[in-house]
């Protein structure tokens, strides 16, 4: 696997790590949680290549900086935001997968200028029927993080969301990545989980949000959870200009598992909504 070339950007105060790849119209890859290396698979995507890819790592994640106290997803979206507008960016595809699903959901509202699409990769929408009962294990996980087990807290939380077998994909995909996780766990159980937790999103909400969406789910995520087929249910009731895409042997891991599945599925779906072709 090819490696990038990590930059930092300044930003608010603050440092972001990026990678960009590639010319073209530009998308903006947002991981989902600590997740910070979740898109690597895609970046060896032919269907990629025609587009200038972003990819950065949150803060708190990997090597951008730490912020004290908490963070919310508005606060985030901004981050996106300002990352863009240190690149030059206007308007992008903008990707987003698990919790970063809310924060590109957010951006879209605070910044529609800047979003021209959307991909909502089984975002963690909370207003679902199974929530609470679907997401039992996260008490576990915070019992394992609060006892000082942070890797097993971060692995009873992606056994949960991905499937027991999850591990085995995980190390093949990105060897050593779980480590990485496990450092970055302060910043899931501090600062993202309770901002996921407290943030709203409603139909008045979606009804804002205008531009193009591919809604994605894993087609083994339906077996996993009812609450992935909820959340799906959701975004296409909700959301005013939606298409769905279920993509093949396929967990919450979802692009970690079938990266060439969802690669074509994304250039399809941003060459439909091209922006050059909208301007």
């Amino acid at each position: 696997m090819k490696q990038q070339r990590i930059e930092r950007a300044a930003i608010e105060g603050f440092e972001l790590e990026y990678e960009v790849q590639g010319a073209g119209e530009p998308v903006v890859l947002v991981h989902a949680g600590i997740f910070s290396d979740f898109f690597r698979p895609l970046w060896e995507e032919p269907a990629l290549s025609r587009y200038r890819v972003v990819s950065y790592h949150r803060i708190g994640c990997a090597g951008s900086s730490r912020l004290p106290g908490p963070v919310s997803i508005a606060q985030e979206a901004q981050h996106c935001r300002a990352l863009m507008r240190h690149l030059g960016i206007d308007r992008a595809h903008v990707v987003g997968h698990s919790n970063s699903g809310n924060l590109v959901l957010q951006l879209a509202l605070d910044a529609p200028e800047a979003v021209h699409s959307l991909v909502l990769q089984e975002p963690a929408l909370m207003a679902v029927p199974s929530a609470q009962t679907a997401r039992a294990f996260l008490a576990t996980a915070l019992q394992r993080y609060a006892a000082g087990d942070k890797g097993g807290a971060i692995d009873t939380f992606l056994q949960g969301t991905c499937g027991p077998g999850y591990r085995a994909v995980l190390d093949q995909a990105l060897p050593g990545a779980f480590d990485q996780y496990v450092a970055d766990a302060d910043t899931f159980f501090r600062q993202q989980l309770p901002a996921t937790q407290q943030w709203s999103f409603n139909r008045e909400d979606a009804s804002r949000i205008t531009q193009p969406v591919l809604a994605v789910i894993g087609a083994k995520s339906k077996g996993l959870s009812p609450i992935w087929n909820e959340r799906q249910e959701m975004l296409l009731a909700w959301l005013p200009n939606v298409e769905p895409f279920v993509l093949p042997n396929a967990t919450h891991l979802l692009h970690v598992e079938n990266p060439h599945g969802m690669a074509q599925a994304l250039d399809a779906f941003f060459v439909h909504h091209s922006i050059s072709t909208a301007s």
